[in-house]
């Protein structure tokens, strides 16, 4: 027997999550280039349309157009491939925007990230509904589905975007990490991944020809790698940026300057280096802040992929965990010189339309799942 009590089908804690970053976003921004925050405010607002329109979607519904969203998500990659420059500019070395009049700009890799968070948590819930009797050979078999279905967007982005490829990798591996695929297969496949990151680390450094011609890596993001190792010898090229975010974040210090109070001139700092911002302005305990709301953030993602038995909710929970928690390690990372500079932005505060809509996408499943939520009496089942 169903019970389904209508005052909890929105999880307002999660609510209450987005409106704060949905804050500190819009003051950040003002302080950084008061010019964004109107946009970044419209923004928002289509996000919460986007999460109003996947809300009403439950897991049938979720999964059957996954494939489709996965399909789009292809299909505007390659479209941006073949693109003239007049409407897919090569900016900074990369073609990663569609750039139309009066609409803007447009980054389709965004979007791949939760059609493929779907795309794969169907894979799994899929096969795992098949096979009663998991061998060794039918896990082995769920990777190799999983790893076609990494493949293609991998590929179509490799060479463009390494930020993004390397959140692809992330969702893969958080989504392999609870499929259920045994440690005997895990074990050798996770020591030979950190074994080819040593390896394509070694020819960063030694050969970068090879990585150039065999997998299309470009020059400039060569560059980043060894700025991150040695900023101060690229000074005036790719190692400007983190100069300019250590000294704004170590300028901060505990407290930080105080609101609209900065002076470390650090370029395009509403986007990617926006936590470089919120660390010269409102110090560690700014910073600890922030960090704090995506540990809210986290928890929410978490409790709602626990108390769902649907195994394809508990999937998607689990690539967006994965997908947010590496934005989030990898942004405040290369600010701080921990990582390299990727070019990857902060979930929910960042300046950027096609980020935010792709984040918002992704917690959109999540609101869909406690909005189908059901509660059964005398029963453990969902």
């Amino acid at each position: 027997m169903a019970s389904h009590d209508n005052n909890s089908r929105i999880d307002y804690g999660l609510v209450l999550t987005l409106m704060l970053f949905c804050i500190v976003s819009l003051v950040s921004i003002y302080t950084a280039n008061h010019s964004f925050v109107l946009k970044q405010a419209l923004f928002y607002m289509i996000g919460v349309g986007l999460i109003a329109l996947v809300i009403r979607l439950d897991s049938e519904q979720l999964k059957k157009i996954s494939w489709y969203g996965y399909g789009l998500g292809i299909l505007l990659l390659v479209l941006l491939m073949i693109a003239p420059a007049s409407i897919a500019p090569v900016i900074k070395g990369a073609k990663n925007w569609f750039v139309f009049p009066v609409i803007g700009s447009f980054q389709p890799s965004e979007f791949m990230k939760p059609f493929l968070i779907l795309a794969m948590a169907r894979l799994i819930s899929d096969h795992n509904q098949k096979v009663l009797n998991r061998t060794v050979k039918s896990d082995f078999w769920l990777f190799i589905k999983l790893g076609l279905c990494l493949f293609v967007p991998l590929m179509l982005t490799i060479s463009q975007d390494l930020g993004t490829t390397l959140v692809f990798i992330a969702i893969f591996f958080g989504l392999v990490f609870v499929s259920g695929i045994t440690w005997k297969l895990l074990l050798p496949i996770f020591g030979g991944g950190a074994a080819l990151v040593a390896v394509i680390f070694y020819f960063v450094l030694w050969n970068p020809k090879i990585l150039e011609t065999y997998l299309g890596v470009r020059q400039y993001q060569f560059g980043r790698i060894y700025a991150w190792l040695d900023p101060y010898n690229y000074s005036t090229t790719d190692g400007y940026h983190l100069i300019k975010s250590l000294m704004a974040i170590g300028s901060g210090q505990t407290f930080g300057k105080g609101l609209g109070t900065t002076e470390v001139n650090l370029p395009e700092n509403q986007t990617d280096f926006i936590f470089s911002v919120i660390g010269e302005q409102f110090g560690f305990i700014g910073g600890s802040i922030v960090i704090g709301l995506f540990f809210m953030l986290i928890y929410h993602i978490i409790k709602a992929g626990l108390e769902t038995k649907n195994d394809f909710y508990t999937y998607i929970c689990a690539g967006v965990i994965s997908m947010i928690t590496f934005h989030v390690f990898e942004n405040i990372g290369m600010t701080i010189q921990v990582l390299p500079i990727t070019g990857i932005p902060l979930p929910f505060i960042s300046y950027g339309g096609s980020s935010l809509m792709g984040n918002m996408l992704s917690v959109g499943f999540i609101f869909s799942i406690r909005y189908h939520y059901k509660k059964y009496m005398f029963s453990s089942e969902n």
